[in-house]
């Protein structure tokens, strides 16, 4: 009781203030992220409504819209999928083996990052095009979109693994081994439980910045309506035919796609540092 009525009197700490250089840091970085992310985003969202509520559903809902939605959903499913894969895969090469050209494949990897969206769709169409040199034909086919998005979300699924590998301690392995645990076991086991959230990680990210690609598809799908036409595709035809309110009715459902993600991602991630 004593005790109680002791804690009961006794003041509360002071709340902690920033000195008076982290808090005009703290405010211009609150400022930066509102004229650069919040301001546009503000913007998007109000050109979208601009002509109404119904005409903003009738442009995200309309067959043309509908259908490049759910092959952008798909294809970019299928891409993380994949890439989260072969980015552990890949991954799991660089960090475990020691070997010629490991340099070189370290920055392939990272090329899609430096090389121009639009510079790798041309690329891709050159080489498997109807006048490519493998004689493999994909152009303006789904195959040929995925192809595009594989190539540039693969960087994703390598480097979201490749650093929690690098930490993951060999002698764990080698315990379970000494065990009598067989390697699919302690792949099963050890490595997969340790790499989940990296991998759920890198296949969220990748996923996010499939949903918003352009440059590298909009060659080598063809546009297609109904057929190989991507999302960002249909927004930017629908700027130029003069549609902007129906151009951003579009790109807020892509935007709140990728904002559940990037939530997921961070729930995959608190739920990672908890174990």
């Amino acid at each position: 009781m004593a005790e109680a009525a002791l804690t009961r009197l006794t003041p509360a700490p002071p709340a902690r203030r920033l000195p008076l250089g982290g808090a005009a840091l703290a405010g211009g970085t609150a400022l930066w992220l509102s004229l650069i992310v919040l301001l546009p985003l503000a913007a998007v969202v109000s050109s979208a409504f601009g002509g109404g509520v119904g005409a903003a559903w009738r442009a995200a809902t309309g067959s043309e819209a509908r259908s490049a939605l759910e092959l952008t959903l798909a294809l970019s499913a299928i891409a993380a999928g994949v890439n989260a894969v072969a980015g552990t895969a890949i991954a799991w090469v660089l960090v475990r083996d020691s070997f010629r050209g490991r340099r070189l494949i370290e920055a392939l990897v990272d090329l899609p990052f430096a090389l121009p969206t639009i510079v790798a769709g041309l690329t891709l169409l050159a080489l498997y095009g109807p006048r490519g040199p493998v004689g493999v034909d994909v152009a303006f086919t789904r195959a040929g979109v995925l192809l595009a998005l594989l190539f540039v979300t693969l960087p994703f699924g390598v480097r979201a693994v490749q650093p929690v590998l690098m930490e993951l301690d060999p002698d764990v392995e080698a315990a379970a081994a000494s065990l009598g645990a067989r390697p699919r076991a302690i792949v099963r086991r050890v490595i997969l439980p340790a790499l989940a959230p990296a991998i759920a990680g890198g296949a969220a990210l990748a996923f996010a910045r499939a949903l918003g690609e352009f440059g590298a598809v909009v060659l080598i799908s063809g546009n297609l309506p109904f057929k190989t036409e991507y999302a960002s595709v249909v927004i930017f035809g629908r700027i130029e035919t003069g549609d902007q309110h129906a151009a951003a009715a579009i790109s807020v459902v892509l935007l709140l796609l990728s904002v559940l993600v990037l939530g997921a991602l961070q729930a995959v991630s608190r739920r990672g540092s908890r174990r």
